[in-house]
């Protein structure tokens, strides 16, 4: 356990991946791919909310709503570039990132239901969050146990 704990909170950070470079590719990939999405909620005219989101921009407080994703694409962008530092320079945080994603989207899960929206269709980061939240629990797993698996056979 001790091992598993060192993996996902190691007490020096490096630019080490420890166990299998899966792990490591895949939030390489989800780092890009988190970087542009915050800069289209960053720098759309609508934050992304009628565009991508399909919210009805029409209504009275719209551009709250466009104020709000645009926000948020803030707020990603700056996650985005902790992901992409953890990418170039910090590798042996990628388990704890793959943490750290895991309850970002189960936070913004919860978020949906306690406070619903209607869209005119499913956005797509609805649709991303029900392939990311098992891809990044997968991931997790992976990590830890390959690291687990490579210090356990160095001894």
């Amino acid at each position: 356990m001790k091992k598993i704990f060192e993996t996902l909170l190691p007490s020096s950070v490096d630019n080490t991946i420890r166990g299998t470079r899966i792990p490591f590719y895949i939030f390489a990939l989800y780092a890009i791919v988190s970087a542009v999405r915050s800069c289209i909620h960053l720098l759309s005219p609508d934050g992304g909310a009628g565009s991508i989101a399909g919210m009805d921009l029409s209504v009275a407080g719209a551009d709250g709503i466009v104020f709000a994703f645009a926000l948020w694409g803030s707020s990603q962008l700056l996650f985005a570039i902790i992901q992409l530092l953890v990418v170039f320079r910090y590798k042996s945080l990628v388990p704890f990132m793959y943490l750290m994603l895991i309850l970002e989207v189960l936070l913004r899960e919860l978020v949906g239901r306690m406070k619903p929206v209607t869209f005119a269709h499913t956005p797509p980061g609805a649709i991303g969050n029900q392939i990311i939240l098992p891809l990044a629990a997968l991931m997790l797993v992976l990590s830890l146990w390959s690291a687990y698996r490579q210090t356990s056979d160095a001894q």
